[in-house]
C-alpha cells in the first residue's frame, strides 16, 4: 500500500506507519491469515530458511533452499535483493571511526547497552507492550539481552556494515523480517488491512506458549496505539542505541567529540536504514536527538493505559544484572546507575524510584563525586586518565564476560562471527588508554590474570 492510498491524515501519522518492503514479504508468505491460530508450520520453514543469512557477502545473489514453497523463495529472493544495499548516503570513514570508538569504548558499551539503551527502550508503553506480550522479556531477559548483543556486535565490528565478510547486513535483515513478522501476527494478517480501517483486534485465549502463539492472541488496538513495531518506535529505538550511548558517555565523564559523536550517529543512521527506518525520522546531531528524544517520551506519558508493563521489564533487566555483582551492598548498583544514566522521569516510568539503602546509595553518591573530583584532577597530567572507565569497564567486565560471552550459552551467531566476537571481547581486557597500573587494578578487581606474554 502507498502511502496516498490511506485515510486523510493517516500518511502524516507515523504511528500508522510500517515498513512496506518487510511487510509485503511476510504476507507473501503466510497469506491473508488464519482465523485458527498462526501457520506454525510455514513459520518454521522460514525461521530455518533465514538463518542463512549469516554473512553480508551471503546475500549477494542470494538463492532459496530447494524444495522451498516457490512463493516463499520468490518473496525471500526479492526482499534480499532489495533489503541488503546501503542508502547512497552512507560514508565509509564515518563507519569505520564508529567501529573504532565501539572497540575503544569495549567493556563500557557493555555497561551502557544495559543501564541507559535497554532501559530507555522500555519507556514507550506501546513497545513495551509488544515486548511484554512476546513474554520472553520478563522471563528470560538474559536471552533477550543476549539476542540484543548478537546484533549489536555484528554491526559494530569492523566492516560490520560494509565487508562481506561482515555480519551487521546480514542480522539487520533478519531482525527486520521478524519485526514484520510480529506485525503480521498480532494484527493477525496484512498491515495493509489494519490500515485500511482501523480497528481493534480482539484478545484470544491462549492458543499455546510458543511465541507466535502467544502474539497471536495477545489483541491490539490500532486506533489508540497505531501498529506494532510501527515507524515511530522504530526511530525511537534506533535513539535509545545511538544517542542514549552517547548521552550516557557524557553523564559519565566520558564523552566524544562533536566529530565522533556524529560519526557514531551516522553509522546507527545507515543501521536504521537497513532495518527499514525512514530516513525522516533519523537525526544526525545530538541536538536534533535530544529535541526529538524528549518529545517521544513526553508524548508516551500523555497515554492512558490500564496495565503497565515497563516496570516488569525493568525490574526484570536489574534483576538479571544483580545476579552478576557479586558483594551485596554493591548489588543496587545498577539500579542506581540506571537512575543516573536514564534520568528521574524515566526512572520513575520504570518504577526504579524505589527505596535503595541508605549504605548503598550513600556508597554510591560519593563514590561517583570521589571518581569524577579525581578524573579531573588526573586528567591535569594524564589527558587520556579516567578512574570512570575504569569502574564502568569494570561493571561491564562482569556482564560481558559472565552473561554475554558465557560459553554454555554461547551467541547466536554464525561460527565465524561468533570466534570474532570472541576475539574482540578478548583484547578488551587491555585498556590501551589507560596506563599499565591502571590495567593491573582493573584485573586485580575482576579477578583476572596478568595477560600472556606474546611470543616471538
Amino acid at each position: 500500500m502507498k502511502r496516498d492510498d490511506l485515510e486523510p491524515g493517516l500518511a502524516d501519522n507515523p504511528t500508522l506507519r510500517a515498513d512496506p518492503l518487510a511487510d509485503a514479504t511476510i504476507g507473501r508468505i503466510l497469506g491473508p491469515g488464519q482465523s485458527g491460530g498462526p501457520d506454525m508450520a510455514t513459520i518454521a520453514v522460514l525461521n530455518k530458511e533465514i538463518a542463512r543469512w549469516q554473512l553480508n557477502g551471503d546475500l549477494d545473489g542470494w538463492r532459496a533452499s530447494p524444495g522451498l514453497p516457490p512463493e516463499m523463495a520468490a518473496a525471500l529472493e526479492d526482499y534480499v535483493e532489495q533489503a541488503r544495499v546501503l542508502p547512497e548516503w552512507a560514508i565509509a570513514s564515518k563507519i569505520a571511526r564508529a567501529e573504532v570508538l565501539f572497540m575503544e569504548m569495549s567493556m563500557a558499551s557493555c555497561t551502557l547497552l544495559f543501564c541507559a539503551s535497554l532501559p530507555q527502550c522500555y519507556v514507550m508503553p506501546d513497545l513495551a507492550a509488544v515486548l511484554h506480550a512476546a513474554g520472553e522479556l520478563e522471563q528470560h531477559t538474559d536471552y533477550r539481552v543476549r539476542a540484543t548483543a548478537a546484533m549489536i556486535f555484528p554491526v559494530m565490528m569492523h566492516g560490520g556494515l560494509t565487508a562481506p565478510a561482515g555480519g551487521g547486513v546480514a542480522q539487520a535483515i533478519k531482525v527486520r523480517l521478524i519485526h514484520a513478522m510480529i506485525r503480521y501476527l498480532v494484527l493477525r494478517g496484512h498491515v495493509a488491512d489494519a490500515l485500511v480501517a482501523p480497528r481493534r483486534v480482539p484478545r484470544l485465549l491462549a492458543l499455546g506458549g510458543t511465541m507466535p502463539q502467544v502474539l497471536y492472541a495477545h489483541g491490539w488496538d490500532v486506533d489508540r496505539l497505531g501498529l506494532p513495531c510501527n515507524q515511530e518506535e522504530l526511530a525511537y529505538t534506533l535513539l535509545t542505541f545511538n544517542y542514549v550511548f552517547l548521552q550516557g558517555l557524557r553523564r559519565l565523564g566520558l564523552g566524544l567529540s562533536k566529530g565522533d559523536e556524529e560519526a557514531y550517529m551516522h553509522t546507527w543512521n545507515v543501521l536504521g536504514w537497513v532495518l527499514g527506518i525512514e530516513p525522516g525520522l533519523m537525526t544526525d546531531t545530538m541536538t536534533d536527538a535530544a529535541r526529538m528524544f524528549d518529545d517521544l517520551q513526553a508524548s508516551a506519558r500523555r497515554q492512558v493505559r490500564k496495565s503497565d508493563p515497563r516496570p516488569a521489564l525493568a525490574g526484570a533487566l536489574v534483576a538479571t544484572m544483580q545476579r552478576y555483582i557479586p558483594p551485596r551492598v554493591l548489588k543496587p548498583f545498577p539500579v542506581l546507575l540506571t537512575r543516573h544514566l536514564v534520568g528521574k522521569k524515566a526512572s520513575c516510568d520504570l518504577g526504579l524510584d524505589g527505596r535503595v539503602s541508605l549504605l548503598s546509595r550513600g556508597l554510591f553518591v560519593l563514590g561517583f563525586a570521589f571518581v569524577r573530583g579525581i578524573d579531573a584532577i588526573g586528567r591535569l597530567v594524564f589527558p587520556g586518565f579516567s578512574i570512570s572507565r575504569l569502574v564502568t569497564r569494570i561493571l561491564g567486565y562482569q556482564l560481558t564476560a559472565k552473561l554475554l560471552m558465557d560459553e554454555t550459552r554461547p551467541l547466536k551467531l554464525p561460527a565465524t562471527l561468533r570466534k570474532e566476537v570472541s576475539d574482540a571481547v578478548q583484547s578488551w581486557h587491555n585498556d590501551a588508554r589507560a596506563p599499565r597500573w591502571v590495567n593491573a587494578l582493573e584485573r586485580r578487581l575482576t579477578g583476572r590474570g596478568a595477560p600472556a606474554a606474546r611470543q616471538g
